[in-house]
């Protein structure tokens, strides 16, 4: 009993990239309260480790501490929040987040120029408001879509408009 604590310990403090561990990239208190399995297999554990490696890492190389508030989602996890079973976040391809002190829009404006996302989002952004939303990025292996969005309410749906030009400009 003490050797597969010992594994399960290693394997929820397993870094997928240097500042970033599996735990982090799966943690949901929903998943927690529900008794929902959202650990990912060795090929979605691969998929969070370029996700890190080439989002995430360098945000937190160039802004400091990033606060991931969903990563991996399991099938399961997604119906129960009412998630597409769809969602890059079940293919272990993307992640929520925010930078502390960060205007979102800067963080997205940074990602866009420095970064090769397959899709950001900036979801839920006030302007004006820095603190406002946050950021959805997704990584693939291959040829990224390059898709550059902004995500709002309108009417009490989301709806979602490109992000031309730079999201510190929207208005």
């Amino acid at each position: 009993m003490i050797e597969f604590h010992y594994r399960l310990t290693q394997f929820f403090n397993m870094n997928l990239s240097r500042n970033f561990t599996l735990s982090e990239l799966i943690k949901s208190d929903t998943a927690i309260r529900k008794g929902i399995n959202n650990n990912p297999n060795a090929e979605q554990i691969e998929k969070l480790k370029a996700l890190c490696e080439n989002i995430l890492q360098p945000v937190r190389d160039h802004f400091g501490r990033v606060k991931v508030t969903s990563g991996f989602r399991s099938v399961d996890l997604c119906v129960a929040i009412g998630s597409s079973p769809n969602s890059q976040h079940a293919k272990a391809e993307a992640a929520d987040f925010e930078c502390i002190g960060v205007d979102n829009a800067e963080l997205f404006d940074w990602i866009k120029s420095n970064l090769e996302p397959d899709q950001l989002i900036l979801e839920f952004y006030t302007p004006g408001e820095p603190n406002s939303g946050w950021i959805h990025a997704s990584w693939v292996e291959g040829t990224p879509r390059a898709s550059y969005l902004h995500a709002y309410k309108s009417e009490g749906k989301t709806k979602y408009k490109p992000i031309i030009g730079k999201a510190v400009d929207l208005v």
